[in-house]
């Protein structure tokens, strides 16, 4: 769903994706830097900019393979973007993001 101020974008990373061996073996959870990475891609997708810069993130439970999680992303003027992450009901990412002018 997308209107002039906030833009939504669902996603999943599958068990087979390359990274969960590493992080971590035997119990892997979606390490943080791949979520920003699809924060990043929605902000492109968008608004056509890049993050210029992470100005605050906090990661409030984890995202595991399999599970499907929303991103929703909304105008909070001068550049900023605030980012929010769910699977269903839960908070998994609080943030901000600043954009390339």
């Amino acid at each position: 769903m997308t209107d002039a101020s906030t833009y939504t974008h669902a996603f999943r990373f599958g068990a087979g994706h390359p990274s969960l061996a590493g992080h971590f073996p035997g119990r892997p959870i979606v390490a943080g830097v791949l979520i920003l990475e699809q924060a990043a891609l929605a902000l492109g997708a968008w608004r056509g900019v890049a993050v210029r810069q992470v100005v605050d993130a906090k990661f409030l439970a984890p995202l595991l393979p399999e599970q499907d999680a929303v991103l929703e992303l909304a105008d909070a003027g001068e550049h900023r973007y605030r980012l929010l992450v769910r699977r269903g009901d839960d908070v998994l990412l609080r943030g901000t993001l600043e954009g390339t002018a």
